[in-house]
Order: C-alpha cells, then sequence, then structure tokens
C-alpha cells in the first residue's frame, strides 16, 4: 500500500445529493475554505456541471477564491461526455480540473448509452483533448465500476487500456451503488492496481451496507492512492464515506499518512451539519456529540486508575474533550470527575447525597449537567449555591400570520434592571435580538455565539410533551452547552439561554476576584 494517501472530498458535490440537502453559494464557499484552508484535504469536488445557474455562481466563487489562495488545483467539477458543453461550463466557472463521467461497466454502456465500447472511448478522447485545449485537467469517473467488475472486467480493462496513455490524472473507481464489501474491494482494487501500476487511483465508496470506512480501508491497502470522502458521510442514499471514520481509521489502522488536521474535524462536521440541516447522530464516531462522553462510573473509575478506558481516540487529538455523564448509571467517580472539572471539594458523605439525588433525577429521565451540579449541591446540602447574577424577570413573545415576531425582555443583571425590545425570524429568535441589544447597547459588552440548536421531543404524538433544548455557544474561543426541558419548545430554549448567560456572568466575576 501507499503511506501517503490523498483525501478528495465531495461534500460539496455527492453530499448534496443526500435527500433535503442543498446549499446556497455563500455556504457552498465557506464549507470550500473550511476544507481546504482549516481540515486541509487534498482535493474538494464543489459541484455538477451544467445543473443551475446558482451552482455556476457558487462555483465561480470559489475558484475565485481559490485563485487568490493559491488553491484552484485542488478544486475540481464533476463534466459529462458531452462534446464541449461540460467543458466549457466548466471553464466559464474558472475550474481548472474536471472529474470526466465515463461508464465503467458494459451493462451501463448498453442500456444507458446504447454505444459499443469503441465509441464511448471515442467521445471520451474528444472531451479529454477539448479539455486539454482549454488548460483543464481530467480525472475520470468509472461510474457502476463495481458492478464493472463482477460482471465485465473485461470491458473494465479494455476501457482503461484504451485510456491509459490520454493524460488523464487520476482513475477512480465508484462502487456506485454500494455494493460491495472489504474482500471483494482488495480482489477488485489488486486488479486494477496489478493491470495498471503505473496509473493513480481514487476509490469512492457508498455506505448502503455500512460498509464505506471498511472498504475504503481495503482499497487503500490493495494499491489506492486516493479517497474520496465527505463531511457526516452526507451522499445519496446511506451516504459516503464520513472524513473523520476515515482518516482516522488510515491514520490508527494502516498507519497512512494524509494531510489532514484531524482538530478541525468537529469544527467542520458541525459546520455542515447546520448548512445542511442534517443531525449528526450523538453516537456518530469521533464527531457525535455523545461519542466522548463516559457514562457507566466504573469507566470514569478506570480514567482515574491510568486511563484503563482510553483508546487512540482521544478527544484532544480532534478538538474535544473527555465529559462524564451525570445520571442513573454514573455513580461517584463521574461525580468526582465533574466535581473536579468545576473545583469543588465534598466529603465522601456529602458526594454520596449528591450521587443519590442524581440517580433519583436520572431515574425521571431528566437530563443533568455539569453546569446542573453546583445547583444540585446547594439543594442537597442546603448551604448557598452559586447566585442567578442574571435573572429574567419577564417576556413576552408574539407571532400573527404575515407578521415577523416580536419579543419584549425585562431582565436584570449583577442588581440593574434593563428592558429591550426586538424582531427576528421566529419567537427565539426575536427574544435573542432583544437580550443581545441588552448586552451590546447598554452593556456594552459581547454577547455569545449561538453555533448549534437542537430539538428532541419525545416520540408518541402528546402536544404536552416536555421538550428538550440542547444549544451550544462559543464566546472567547470557549465553547457551552446549556440544556433545558418545558413543554413549550420556545420556553425551554430561553431556560437553556439564561442558563448559558449566569455560567458567563459567575465566570466574568471569578476572573475579576483572581485578578
Amino acid at each position: 500500500m501507499n503511506n501517503n494517501i490523498e483525501i478528495m472530498d465531495t461534500t460539496l458535490r455527492d453530499g448534496e445529493q443526500t435527500n433535503g440537502v442543498s446549499f446556497v453559494p455563500h455556504e457552498k464557499l465557506s464549507i470550500a475554505r473550511m476544507l481546504l484552508r482549516d481540515v486541509n484535504v487534498d482535493r474538494i469536488e464543489v459541484a455538477s456541471a451544467r445543473v443551475s445557474e446558482g451552482e455556476k455562481e457558487a462555483v465561480t466563487a470559489i475558484c475565485r477564491w481559490a485563485r487568490q489562495s493559491g488553491k484552484l488545483q485542488s478544486v475540481e467539477v464533476l463534466g459529462f461526455v458531452d462534446g464541449k458543453t461540460s467543458v466549457d461550463w466548466i471553464d466559464d466557472c474558472g475550474c481548472t480540473t474536471m472529474n470526466l463521467l465515463s461508464k465503467g461497466s458494459l451493462k451501463h454502456l448498453t442500456f444507458q448509452l446504447k454505444k459499443t465500447l469503441q465509441e464511448h472511448v471515442d467521445d471520451i478522447k474528444r472531451s479529454v483533448d477539448y479539455a486539454a485545449s482549454k488548460g483543464i485537467s481530467v480525472n475520470l469517473y468509472l461510474e457502476d465500476w463495481s458492478n464493472g467488475m463482477k460482471d465485465s472486467p473485461q470491458y473494465v480493462h479494455d476501457l482503461v487500456d484504451a485510456l491509459k496513455d490520454t493524460g488523464i490524472q487520476r482513475f477512480m473507481l465508484p462502487d456506485t451503488l454500494g455494493v460491495l464489501n472489504p474482500d471483494k474491494v482488495r480482489e477488485f482494487v489488486g486488479q486494477m492496481v496489478e493491470w495498471f501500476p503505473q496509473l493513480h487511483f481514487d476509490f469512492h465508496a457508498h455506505n448502503d451496507y455500512d460498509l464505506a470506512v471498511a472498504n475504503a480501508l481495503a482499497a487503500v491497502s490493495s494499491g489506492c492512492k486516493g479517497i474520496h470522502t465527505s463531511i457526516n458521510g452526507l451522499g445519496e442514499r446511506a451516504g459516503n464515506a464520513p472524513l473523520s471514520s476515515v482518516q482516522a481509521a488510515l491514520k490508527d489502522h494502516l498507519h497512512a499518512v494524509t494531510s489532514v488536521n484531524e482538530d478541525k474535524l468537529n469544527d467542520a462536521a458541525r459546520i455542515v451539519e447546520g448548512f445542511s440541516g442534517i443531525a449528526v447522530p450523538p453516537n456518530k464516531p469521533i464527531v457525535g456529540e455523545s461519542v466522548f462522553t463516559q457514562v457507566a462510573g466504573v469507566h470514569a473509575d478506570g480514567d482515574n486508575k491510568n486511563n484503563l478506558y482510553c483508546n487512540e481516540l482521544l478527544p484532544e487529538r480532534f478538538g474535544r474533550k473527555r465529559e462524564y455523564a451525570l445520571g442513573k448509571n454514573s455513580g461517584k467517580a463521574n461525580i468526582l470527575k465533574n466535581l473536579e472539572e468545576l473545583g469543588l471539594e465534598l466529603t465522601p458523605e456529602q458526594t454520596k447525597r449528591v450521587t443519590d439525588r442524581i440517580i433519583e433525577l436520572g431515574d425521571k429521565k431528566q437530563i443533568i449537567t455539569q453546569e446542573d451540579l453546583p445547583y444540585i449541591i446547594n439543594d442537597v446540602l442546603k448551604h448557598s449555591g452559586p447566585e442567578d447574577r442574571v435573572k429574567l424577570l419577564s417576556y413576552m413573545v408574539s407571532t400573527a400570520y404575515g407578521l415577523k415576531p416580536m419579543a419584549s425582555v425585562k431582565m436584570e443583571i449583577n442588581g440593574e434592571v434593563y428592558e429591550e425590545s426586538a424582531m427576528g425570524d421566529g419567537m427565539y429568535d426575536a427574544f435573542i435580538h432583544a437580550v443581545r441589544h441588552i448586552y451590546r447597547d447598554k452593556l456594552q459588552r459581547k454577547f455569545p455565539w449561538l453555533t448549534n440548536y437542537a430539538v428532541s421531543i419525545p416520540p408518541g404524538g402528546r402536544t404536552d410533551a416536555l421538550v428538550q433544548t440542547s444549544i451550544s455557544w462559543t464566546f472567547n474561543d470557549k465553547t457551552y452547552r446549556t440544556r433545558a426541558l418545558d413543554a413549550d419548545q420556545t420556553e425551554a430554549a430561553i431556560k437553556a439561554t439564561v442558563k448559558m448567560l449566569n455560567i458567563l456572568e459567575n465566570e466574568v466575576e471569578e476572573n475579576e476576584q483572581n485578578y
């Protein structure tokens, strides 16, 4: 296998083929910059030619930025064997690399194109020659290659053999319908490398059998020099191989070298999650919210004893940190870990009483966070706890058909009362605008930036069910996550917001005292 592996990310092309996902031009530009500048993948595939004027606008903007940043050779667009049309579209956008889509199986050639192999080869050569005349390099997709190798391997061989000396940079091998397993990948990729050892092969996995990452590793171990991925595994049907999982597996299991900055993968996942509207499952490897959270108390105890429950996937490696859940399974060790991080000390008897209360709350399905811990301690031990420095005295939110929602807010912050009103795109948005006006205009202070907003509603169809709202915030390069429960979604979000503001105010006071 090759130790140095190219990563081509196709979030903006194949990832956008996820049902319900459509990126607008400025979102595409933001994701492209993040992938090339921050995550540092080798290449990105940003669009399909001829799709729409909006797509053309997005590709043009990406290529303009990439040219100014010296990364234009890393931007690629899918093109078709359609004479000059795709090449001209790509050239108009300022792009210099086309990923040309050819037929990688005899079945596709016969029933879709209704052409002979020679006719298809001649068409491809004309597209490659015309692209070269425009200064555009070409990579070649062998669409349905996996079925081609299963049903018509001689056709695949003859197609590549006829094109190997045309100047095509990379031959890209897609498991278009996601039908392969690692054994077949090793067999088929190994055959391609044996036939054409001088060529550069990429592998493009689909996740229909949940084997995309395993198949990507098999492809690399068999001689592929490049792997195609997408952020959060977005893509057609069951999606593509997720970049975060591929990167971790390549490094840890095959000791492969890539250009990827691992500590930016979680940020990328959050950005694409927001733009796509497709939530990242909390248990998704590497980037899921819960994957670095120890729930069982025995695990926290083991972490205190020479990191007995840790593996190579250390959270700090991915810009994250280990957390210890608070609930009915957490036990004393989890409590102690959270107290340690908060700088709090309790006697063994006090710790037991707090643990019992947390187990009791967990049995009632209540969500408990580290931020709740000082208040639980105060309630159980009946001593003075942290003061609410931010108090929501009253608020009113309203919405009406044809009118923008409005909010009026009255708050007490460090003993001073402030009032403000604002409009927004929703009731919670209007509330946030009003609170932001208080902080920015009346207190002359920065307001945290909301980075993620998630709502969980229990199944069953009850209109009075408790809604859990989880909100992530960024302030001074630090991330805060607060949760709240209420039968009303807006009220739950407002409770979570006030909780976050109190955390910040208490930190400000501590910093001032230390100073």
